[in-house]
């Protein structure tokens, strides 16, 4: 499949947060990527149902959901109802990760589970055929603009070996520090949905930088 392109809303300029919306639209961008922040599970609080529900009003593409909270069982309806398309929630925030991935999938939406940098992507070993989604962290969450870990390759290039094998329809997204020097070299790994934050809307043009990252070449390295 193509890759896909989430452009991150925590990027945008929340004082003009429906044009950035507009632009998104506009653009080749696939998903709109948002990040629930509680200041608890990750040092930082970002938004919640309200300006979701905002986004939602204008968004004209889908809403990939990252939970990045404690007990996110708790809110999963309400993020449904909100008009989340992807949820996606912290194999380290889920003690009964199964129970909560067929919950998200029983409200109709698609269900992801992240793992921060310093989690082995073989804990996904009995939940991997059960996902829609898995979003690897290319950073330590909490917080945009960070620099890229340069072990996400390999971790990648597992998880793809593993999907191969247990469910290859499954979508590896990157968050992180995605930019046109890496996403080449994700895509070649076996990534299929890129998140890019701070390197869309801080450009001239986002347009222009999400077109980029929508038409590389997988392998590229270096643009």
């Amino acid at each position: 499949m193509n890759h896909l392109i989430a452009p991150s809303v925590l990027a945008a300029d929340f004082a003009n947060l429906q044009r950035d919306i507009t632009m998104v639209n506009e653009s080749e961008a696939d998903w709109f990527h948002i990040d629930i922040m509680d200041g608890v599970f990750v040092p930082n609080i970002s938004f919640g149902f309200p300006v979701l529900e905002a986004i939602r009003k204008y968004a004209g593409k889908p809403l990939d959901v990252h939970l990045m909270i404690t007990d996110p069982d708790r809110y999963l309806e309400s993020f449904a109802k909100a008009g989340a398309s992807v949820i996606t929630v912290h194999y380290e925030a889920c003690p009964h990760l199964h129970r909560t991935i067929g919950a998200i999938k029983d409200l109709g939406c698609k269900a992801g589970v992240a793992l921060n940098p310093h989690t082995p992507v073989h804990l996904l070993e009995d939940i991997i055929q059960d996902v829609d989604l898995v979003l690897i962290m290319s950073v330590n969450p909490g917080f945009g603009g960070q620099k890229f870990i340069q072990r996400t390759f390999e971790k990648i290039r597992t998880l793809k070996q593993m999907a191969v094998e247990r469910n290859n329809s499954l979508l590896i997204e990157v968050d992180g520090g995605v930019n046109l020097s890496n996403a080449g070299q994700l895509i070649s790994c076996g990534a299929n949905v890129l998140v890019a934050g701070n390197f869309v809307f801080t450009a001239n043009d986002p347009k222009s930088v999400i077109s980029d990252l929508k038409n590389l070449t997988p392998g590229l390295i270096g643009v």
